[in-house]
């Protein structure tokens, strides 16, 4: 076995190529780990459900980090340790740290005990401001990093690039090194986060700040350029604006090893498994060394790298990348908790505990979102009756204030990438501040827009699209798995079907499929149809304002101006009665599928879904059992 690409057992299933005998002095050896996407996800503990979660946590995570290190030890390997964005927002934890921690962060603490050499930004990493990102950098030693966001005015301007200057070991003498990091983010990120960043920065093409980077990062005689991508692998031509353009981004020169993200999937692995120019197995895209480390800490990514020198440079001749496990597969246990991470975290986490255990109010019946693609979900209505509340007064007496109220909402927990666990459940009786924030994930911004019934029937056709068209087969999967469900809004205050024989109206992109494809049934406002001269008053929150996730529609809607309100603010002042109860809590459920002859389709859910299988008596549910990765599938008679 070589002695410096270790064997570990979560990777036994992969192919391997055999690698050179690294033992020869005439080589020099680079061991690169990186996070991704760990979203505060810090403690491996569900603050929503209030109970450890051992599948995540950046306290296994480290445990990783340092085992990789020590291994390589005997061997004089360099070892290099990146994080690739979305650190600082995801949890209750990140929640109280960006309030009351400001200037201790616990991640940042985290990053410095464990000696990070460089930190990318993610999209989420914005959602707090500027300012406090501002200060959290600031307590970061090494350079925290954004190539294709610049600021706006006299601010002082983000990092875009760095050179770490280090040495390797060579022929049995230290030899400097010079590694050049690069880090870009989605350029939809100043749309996502408008209401954070407009008129305060502005975010390039990933593609063409990266091209000029590699280019001065070259110029100033880097021997090897590593890009921190926070971009998922999606799709395979360079064209403007990408929002995951991992893989057209592996195919510029210059460009030697990629840490990829943002869609929470892993590399190596079988979630990228058939994609142009990706090699799965060996993780590679381009042929150059990729990881994928998966989400809030669940993995860890390990490249290893062997150089030599010719004429009169550095070179990479070979490299294997891998993945770790915080709970490899096959094993009984997870990979134990670094103790001084734990000891680091302990005072946030009780604080987040006790906050998130606050009461609030009561509801006299669960609140799920196992079936929010097929049934009424009470609490998207919960959550539809808040925003009307709140949005009401605000427009008393204004032109917009006797327009017909709709209100928008999407699930923000529906299994998906981050697993069988992931979604929303609220028993009935007392709810605590806990349960807010299970109800809506996001640190969203109330927002409201003047849609006409043509934008309203597009927008709900872009949403539509989340399904896969059932025809005669028999079992086709309910939903399309490349669609991501906190893009499924619904519109409470109208009633409508959902015609699922047909095909999409809008591909996944928002592109036109043809003006023959519609789903959308019977669109009606107080059982009159909807014209498309009508206007609507609609509550939506800032996201979607934008038109994130494609809805164009949405961003070409007259917007109007609101003040700053957050609406977990706003569903806990509701629940407490702060706020007037509102019509659209009693209204009719918004969607229904529209019956196919018997057709029968397989919505993957939450195992806990079997507590409330009562609810989809209308489709004759019948369990088939668990998926391998542990979704309940569950037919449906159409």
């Amino acid at each position: 076995m070589n002695p410096f690409l270790q064997q570990h057992p979560e990777e036994d299933a992969l192919k391997r190529t055999t690698p050179p005998d690294h033992r020869q002095t005439s080589q020099a050896r680079i061991r690169i780990m990186a996070t991704s996407d760990v979203h505060m996800n810090v403690t491996g503990f569900d603050y929503y459900a209030d109970r450890p979660d051992p599948r995540i946590g950046f306290t296994r995570t480290a445990h990783l980090i340092r085992q990789a290190r020590q291994e390589v030890v005997e061997h004089e390997a360099l070892t290099l340790l990146f994080d690739n964005g979305d650190s600082l927002q995801g949890t209750p934890f990140g929640d109280w740290a960006a309030e009351c921690a400001l200037d201790d962060h616990p991640m940042a603490q985290a990053f410095n005990k464990l000696s990070y050499d460089a930190v990318g930004l993610g999209n989420h990493d914005f959602s707090f401001g500027l300012n406090l990102l501002d200060r959290i950098a600031d307590q970061i030693d090494c350079p925290v990093i954004c190539s294709n966001l610049r600021r706006v005015g006299p601010t002082p301007p983000l990092v875009q690039s760095a050179i770490l200057q280090r040495q390797v070991q060579y022929d049995g003498t230290a030899q400097p090194i010079r590694i050049g990091v690069l880090s870009v983010l989605p350029p939809q990120t100043a749309q996502w986060e408008a209401h954070r960043l407009d008129g305060q920065a502005e975010v390039e093409d990933i593609l063409t700040s990266a091209r000029h980077m590699v280019g001065q990062l070259q110029q100033q005689d880097c021997d090897i350029v590593v890009a921190l991508a926070h971009s998922g692998l999606v799709e395979a031509q360079a064209v403007e604006n990408l929002e995951n353009a991992t893989i057209p981004l592996a195919a510029l020169d210059g460009i030697d090893v990629l840490v990829a993200g943002h869609t929470h999937l892993t590399l190596p692995g079988d979630a990228h498994a058939g994609m142009t120019h990706v090699d799965h197995i060996r993780g590679r895209v381009h042929g150059k060394p990729t990881v994928m480390p998966g989400f809030a800490g669940s993995h860890l990514g390990v490249i290893d790298l062997t150089l030599e020198v010719s004429d009169g440079g550095w070179h990479i001749v070979d490299s294997y990348a891998s993945l770790r496990s915080v709970w490899p597969e096959g094993s009984a246990d997870p990979v134990p908790e670094a103790p001084d991470m734990a000891d680091l975290f302990a005072n946030g986490h009780a604080r987040t505990r006790k906050r998130a255990a606050q009461p609030v109010g009561r509801v006299d019946a669960p609140l799920h979102s196992y079936f929010s693609f097929c049934a009424p979900d009470r609490g998207l209505a919960l959550l539809a009756a808040a925003q009307a509340a709140a949005l009401r007064p605000l427009l008393a007496g204004t032109e917009w204030g006797a327009l017909p109220m709709i209100s928008a909402t999407a699930p923000a927990k529906f299994g998906g990438r981050a697993g069988p666990g992931y979604y929303t459940d609220v028993p009935a009786g007392e709810i605590s501040m806990r349960h807010v924030a299970d109800l809506h994930v996001f640190p969203n911004e109330l927002r409201a827009v003047v849609a006409t019934g043509a934008q309203i029937r597009d927008w709900l056709e872009m949403s539509a699209g989340l399904y896969n068209q059932v025809t005669g087969d028999q079992g086709t999967p309910l939903t399309d798995p490349q669609r991501a469900g906190h893009n499924f809004d619904i519109l409470h205050g109208l009633s409508y079907q959902i015609d699922l024989s047909q095909p999409a109206r809008f591909d996944v992109g928002g592109g036109f499929t043809g003006p023959a494809n519609a789903r959308i049934r019977n669109l009606a406002s107080d059982s009159r149809p909807v014209t498309d001269t009508q206007n609507f008053l609609v509550a939506l929150n800032n996201y979607r304002a934008s038109g994130g996730g494609h809805f164009t529609m949405v961003a070409e809607a007259q917007q109007i101006t609101l003040p700053s309100l957050r609406i977990r603010d706003i569903l806990r002042d509701y629940l407490a009665g702060k706020l007037p109860r509102d019509p659209l809590e009693q209204a009719a459920p918004p969607f229904s599928l529209a019956p196919l002859g018997g057709a029968t389709a397989v919505l993957e859910t939450g195992p806990g879904a079997k507590a409330h299988l009562h609810e989809l008596a209308s489709y004759d549910p019948h369990i088939l059992g668990k998926n391998e990765a542990g979704f309940l599938r569950i037919a449906l008679t159409l």
